[in-house]
């Protein structure tokens, strides 16, 4: 894939993805984002021996923070919801320790970028899991 900007990634996105109502959570398609892009930047770490374990983390990170929020969006609306984003939530902040504690195998402009899109998601998972957790089925 290379380097990549958002309007080349979306366009390569299925529309499958797109059409899924889980792509309307404004946090789903960043995660995504977020999961190629640290693809891209692990593939640079696993040249050296000391990159290869963040490496491991950060993809397991990240990986977790589209997968809990896919499983998340399974259960509907409710406190279900709320857990797995909380734990989307949790994976979300690991990732930004992760990316941290890269970067020296990532320029500054790669390490400001990547944690101010995690700021973004954990910023909308604490509001939408909060408002999950109150969510009452009439």
């Amino acid at each position: 894939m290379g380097v990549f900007n958002y309007e080349e990634w979306l366009a390569r996105v299925p529309e499958s993805i797109k059409q899924d109502p889980l792509w309307d959570f404004q946090v789903y398609p960043k995660a995504l984002l977020l999961s190629d892009l640290t693809w891209e930047d692990t593939s640079r770490m696993m040249k050296d021996p000391r990159g290869r374990m963040v490496a491991r983390q950060l993809v397991d990170s990240v990986g977790s923070i589209c997968a809990n929020i896919e499983e998340g969006h399974g259960r509907g609306f409710g406190k279900e919801n709320a857990y797995f984003q909380r734990v989307a939530l949790g994976s979300a902040r690991e990732s930004r320790g992760w990316y941290y504690r890269g970067r020296r195998f990532l320029g500054p402009k790669v390490l400001e970028h990547r944690v101010q899109l995690l700021n973004e998601i954990v910023a909308a998972l604490v509001l939408s899991s909060e408002r999950q957790r109150q969510y009452r089925k009439r």
